[in-house]
């Protein structure tokens, strides 16, 4: 990959190319071998130039926002592995535009500095807008289907599009771009006028609830499998008394059953082998087969 790393600080600033880059360091789990080459991304044209150089040397290419609902495999990510910087955040009567990169807690704290309420269920939810609309993030009852206007995104030809919310084919812990190679740029978020007051008092009794419920303080990638229905994995996970087992350093939480917490040094190996024997528990009990709401990439 050395050529195309000197073709890469060409492009961008060279101590934001790095290489052989532990995904460790850019994941909440804590766990990831490492990328081939790490880029992160400032702006648009920056991401033309490095998605050309990738289309003509056919190298794979892969984008992750905040590392927050994200396992990356042991042996790394192949290829250059991107991270999008992109933080303008832009406010208009009751709507806000902002860029992939803005962290959904600073993005919670702008609409309450402006009056705009429908955001607060994101406050504590480590990650970002782009990654909040990739997989169309929710707590609290709320989900991101709930107030995305539109969102702009770079396909593989290097063209911009604008999609309205009905295009984003939103479900449960999904959007269209999934299935895609498309990146998103931006989304704009519709919200309500309310008072200021309320607002940080919602979203401080939010953040209350996820400090005690939920072992923030421990590395993990948040809930690992999708809510069907009525079907809470926690619960059902709590029930055939699975809290605290553990394979290796990778555990279940004894607070929240629904999360996986990295202990010290776990592999990604240990927490897909938790996974199956949590999958494998669940059937044989139950009859119910659970589905991984994390984002699992890498060899």
């Amino acid at each position: 990959m050395n050529d195309i790393y000197n073709k890469l600080i060409k492009i961008i600033p060279h101590e934001r190319v790095l290489k052989d880059e532990p995904m460790s360091k850019h994941t909440t789990f804590r766990i990831g071998g490492p990328a081939d080459l790490f880029v992160i991304i400032n702006n648009i044209e920056e991401l033309k130039l490095v998605l050309k150089l990738v289309k003509e040397k056919k190298i794979n290419i892969t984008c992750i926002g905040n590392g927050s609902n994200t396992l990356v495999k042991d042996k790394g990510i192949r290829g250059i592995t991107i991270k999008l910087n992109l933080k303008d955040i832009k406010v208009r009567e009751d709507i806000i535009e902002a860029g992939a990169g803005v962290p959904l807690p600073l993005l919670a704290k702008a609409a309450c500095e402006n009056g705009l309420s429908g955001l607060e269920f994101a406050a504590g939810i480590p990650g970002t807008l782009g990654g909040a609309v990739y997989m169309n993030a929710g707590a609290h009852g709320k989900e991101f289907k709930d107030i995305v206007l539109e969102t702009t995104y770079m396909d593989e030809k290097l063209e911009l599009h604008t999609i309205i919310n009905e295009e984003h084919e939103f479900s449960n812990r999904y959007s269209r771009f999934m299935n895609t190679n498309d990146i998103i740029i931006s989304s704009t978020v519709t919200l309500d006028k309310a008072n200021k007051d309320e607002i940080q008092n919602r979203m401080e009794e939010y953040l209350k609830i996820r400090r005690e419920r939920q072992p923030i303080g421990d590395p993990s990638a948040g809930s690992v499998f999708k809510r069907k229905n009525d079907l809470i994995p926690a619960e059902i996970i709590d029930k055939i008394g699975l809290k605290g087992y553990n394979i290796g350093d990778a555990c279940i939480s004894k607070m929240h059953a629904g999360f996986i917490i990295n202990k010290g040094t776990a592999t990604a190996e240990d927490v897909l082998k938790l996974i199956e024997h949590i999958k494998k528990e669940v059937y044989e009990k139950y009859n119910i087969e659970l589905e991984e709401e994390i984002r699992i990439i890498g060899d």
